[in-house]
C-alpha cells in the first residue's frame, strides 16, 4: 500500500502524546533491544535518523560510553523538540535533518540507527543509499520495523474497530505505514539496490504491550500517531467518539483493566 502524505505528519498535539503514552505503550522495550545491539559493536561516532522523541536517544546514551558521539536527528522539528526537552543523561548533537538527504560527509559515522522510522521513508532506496554513504567501511546500520498489524494485537483491535467506526471509509494508516513494510525478502532487495553488499542478520523480536487500562492503550493509538489526522479527516468532531469505540473494543478483547498484548517487530542489521 502507498503511503498518503498525512502519514507523515507528527505535528500539533501528537508530539507531547506520542511521548507520553505510545512511548512507554510499544517503543521502549524495542529502543533497549535496539541500543544494545548498537553498543555491542563499540561505535565511536552513531548518527541517529528518525529519532523521533528520543526514545531509542535516550537509551544509546545509556548503553555507549561517554567518549561515543551521538547525532540524533529527525525530520519533523515538532517531534524533535519533544526529544529535546525530555533530554538525555548526557550530551547529544541533536538536529533537524532529512534521512533522504543527510548532510554530513561520507564515512563520518561508525554506526547509524533507526527506530521504526525506515518505512516512513518516501524513497526507501535513497534512504538507505544516504546511510550508506555515511556509514565507514566497517561500520553497520541498524534498524527496526513492525511486524505484521496481526501479530500487533492492540494496534489491530484499534484498527478493526475504526474499520466498524467509518464503515463507509475505515481508516487504513497502521496497517499501511507501521506495519506495512516488514517482508525481509523486500527490505534486503532494497537494501542491495542502495549499494549494502554486506551480510543482512534478521532477527523476529516479540514483546509485551502494557496500558492501565483500554483508554490509555487507545488514546495513545488514536491520538498519538497520525491515525489522528485519518479520524479528523474523516469527521473533525469525530475523535472522542472513535476514541471511545477503539476503547470499549480494546476492553471487550482484553479486559476493563490493565491491558496486555503482543508486540512484534523485525530487527535488521547490514554492513556496507
Amino acid at each position: 500500500m502507498s503511503q498518503s502524505k498525512g502519514d507523515q505528519a507528527f505535528v500539533d498535539a501528537i508530539p507531547e502524546i506520542y511521548e507520553r503514552l505510545l512511548v512507554p505503550l510499544i517503543f521502549e522495550s524495542y529502543a533497549v533491544d535496539l541500543a544494545r545491539r548498537v553498543a555491542a559493536t563499540s561505535p565511536p561516532n552513531v548518527l541517529e535518523i528518525a529519532a523521533g522523541t528520543g526514545v531509542l536517544t535516550r537509551q544509546l546514551a545509556r548503553a555507549l560510553p561517554d567518549r561515543a558521539s551521538i547525532v540524533a536527528t529527525d525530520l519533523n522539528a515538532p517531534m524533535l523538540a519533544q526529544a529535546r526537552a525530555r533530554g538525555t543523561q548526557r550530551a547529544v548533537q541533536w538536529e533537524v535533518a532529512d534521512a533522504l538527504n543527510l548532510p554530513y560527509e561520507d564515512g563520518r559515522f561508525d554506526a547509524v540507527a533507526c527506530q521504526f522510522g525506515v518505512m516512513f521513508f518516501p524513497d526507501k532506496t535513497r534512504g538507505y543509499s544516504e546511510v550508506r554513504r555515511v556509514l565507514r567501511p566497517r561500520g553497520r546500520f541498524f534498524f527496526n520495523v513492525w511486524d505484521r498489524i496481526e501479530d500487533n494485537e492492540l494496534t489491530a483491535v484499534a484498527e478493526s474497530a475504526l474499520a466498524e467506526f467509518f464503515a463507509d471509509d475505515p481508516p487504513r494508516f497502521m496497517s499501511r505505514t507501521p506495519h506495512g513494510y516488514c517482508n525481509p525478502t523486500a527490505i534486503e532487495r532494497e537494501l542491495r539496490a542502495a549499494g549494502f553488499t554486506g551480510d543482512v542478520d534478521v532477527h523476529t523480536v516479540a514483546a509485551r504491550s502494557r496500558a492501565e487500562s483500554a483508554r490509555i492503550a487507545a488514546a495513545a493509538i488514536c491520538t498519538g500517531t497520525p491515525l489522528r489526522n485519518e479520524i479528523e479527516a474523516r469527521d473533525p468532531s469525530a475523535l472522542e467518539a472513535a476514541t471511545d469505540h477503539v476503547t470499549a473494543a480494546i476492553a471487550g478483547r482484553f479486559g476493563t483493566g490493565p491491558v496486555d498484548g503482543k508486540i512484534q517487530a523485525v530487527v535488521f542489521s547490514v554492513a556496507p
